[in-house]
C-alpha cells in the first residue's frame, strides 16, 4: 500500500490582499523575449492629500525605509537643533541622506560629531563598505578599512545623536523603540503622512533605527507637504528647510552617479527626492504641491529607476533636456561580463488619473 508523503508547509508572513491590483511598473527584456515583469503601484496626491493619479493599489502598505528620513529629522530642526550646533545646510541635507560615503559627507559627518560632542564609535548604524564604489562598479581597495562614518545612514545616525544631546536624553539606546527621540519621530511620522501612530506598522531598518510602513499615498502626501513652501502647523519651517537644503546639495544627499542626485539635478531646484530600499521612491514637486510616490513590490530598483522617470513624463513635469538628463535611467541597457549588451529595462507604468 502506497503512503502518502506529508509535506511540511513553510510559514510565510502574509501576502496583502490587494497584491492582485498591482500593475506591470518595468519590463526586462533579452533580446526580443520578455525575460522578467517588475510590478507594483504608483500615488500621486496633492497638498491636501487627494489622489490625483495611480497606477496599481495606491493604498498599497508600504514600508518607507529610507524615504522616510526627512521627517526623521523633524524634531531635531524644529527644535531649533541646527541654529544650536551651527549645523550648515550641506550638514542639514545629509541628515536626509543615504550617502556615498565619499570624502565630503565622511568629513561632514565627522564635523557634525563634533560639534555635539560625540564620537563615531557612538553612532549605532554599523560599518559597511561605502556606496561610492557600488555606483562606480568598482570594489573597495584592498585592505581598504571603514567606520561608521561611511555607513550611508551616518548623517541620520549623527542628527539622532545630536536631537538627544539638544534634549539631554540618553544616547546608548538612542534607536530604542521607546526612547523618547524615537516617539517624537513616530509623531513627525503620524503627522506628516497623515496616519494615527497606532496604525503604522513598525520595523527595525538595516542601520538598526525603527522604521515604519503605510499606504503609499501617505507617503507620498507626507511628500507633498515636504515639498510645499507652507509653515506647518505643528513643525514650522522645519520642513521648508529640509527641503530646500535637499534640494540646493543634493550630492550630499545621494552622491555621484547615484539617482536621488540625478533626479534633483534634474529638476532644477523643483523636486526633493528621496529614495528606499526595496523599491521605494519618494518625490515632492514644489510647483505642483504634489507628491509622488513608487512602490516595485518585488523590492528591485532595477524597476524602480525606469518607472519613476515615466511617470514624471506622464505628469508633464519633463522637458527635452530633462528627458535627454534622465535617459539612462528610463531604459537602462544590460550588459553581460564581457560587456556585450544583452537586454534593456524599459517602464512600462500606466497612470490613470483619478477622483
Amino acid at each position: 500500500m502506497t503512503k502518502t508523503r506529508e509535506l511540511s508547509r513553510p510559514i510565510v508572513p502574509t501576502i496583502p490582499s490587494s497584491v492582485s491590483l498591482l500593475a506591470p511598473l518595468a519590463i526586462v527584456s533579452r533580446g526580443d523575449a520578455t525575460e522578467s515583469v517588475h510590478y507594483g503601484s504608483v500615488a500621486v496626491v496633492d497638498a491636501e492629500g487627494r489622489l490625483l493619479f495611480s497606477a496599481g493599489d495606491p493604498e498599497f502598505p508600504t514600508t518607507t525605509r529610507s524615504a522616510l528620513k526627512p521627517l526623521q529629522a523633524l524634531p531635531f530642526v524644529a527644535g531649533g537643533g541646527v541654529e544650536r550646533f551651527g549645523f550648515s545646510a550641506p550638514q542639514i541635507a545629509l541628515l536626509c541622506a543615504s550617502h556615498s560615503g565619499e570624502p565630503r559627507h565622511v568629513e561632514a559627518v565627522a564635523d557634525m560629531l563634533k560639534r555635539i560632542g560625540c564620537v563615531p564609535e557612538q553612532l549605532m548604524c554599523g560599518i559597511h563598505p561605502p556606496l561610492y564604489y557600488a555606483a562606480h562598479d568598482e570594489l573597495p581597495p584592498a585592505g581598504a578599512r571603514f567606520s561608521t562614518l561611511h555607513h550611508n545612514c551616518s548623517g541620520k545616525h549623527s542628527g539622532m545623536l545630536a536631537y538627544c544631546r539638544q534634549c539631554g536624553l540618553a544616547t546608548d539606546d538612542y534607536v530604542a523603540f521607546e526612547h523618547p527621540l524615537q516617539r517624537a519621530i513616530r509623531t513627525a511620522v503620524a503627522h506628516m503622512t497623515g496616519v494615527a501612530e497606532k496604525d503604522l506598522v513598525s520595523g527595525v531598518d538595516g542601520c538598526s533605527a525603527p522604521n515604519y510602513a503605510v499606504p503609499l499615498s501617505r507617503l507620498a502626501y507626507a511628500y507633498a507637504k515636504l515639498a510645499g513652501e507652507r509653515e506647518d502647523a505643528r513643525y514650522g519651517r522645519a520642513p521648508v528647510t529640509l527641503a530646500q537644503s535637499m534640494r540646493a546639495y543634493p550630492e550630499m544627499v545621494s552622491g555621484d552617479k547615484r539617482n536621488d542626485l540625478t533626479l534633483m539635478r534634474a529638476g532644477r531646484g523643483d523636486w526633493v527626492t528621496k529614495v528606499g530600499a526595496e523599491g521605494v521612491q519618494a518625490l515632492g514637486v514644489r510647483s505642483k504641491g504634489w507628491g509622488i510616490a513608487l512602490k516595485v513590490v518585488d523590492g528591485n530598483a532595477r524597476g524602480l529607476h525606469p518607472a519613476t522617470v515615466a511617470v514624471l513624463d506622464q505628469l508633464g513635469l519633463l522637458d527635452d533636456t530633462q528627458r535627454s538628463e534622465l535617459s539612462a535611467w528610463r531604459e537602462p541597457v544590460l550588459r553581460n561580463y564581457r560587456g556585450i549588451v544583452t537586454g534593456k529595462v524599459s517602464p512600462a507604468v500606466d497612470l490613470q488619473a483619478r477622483g
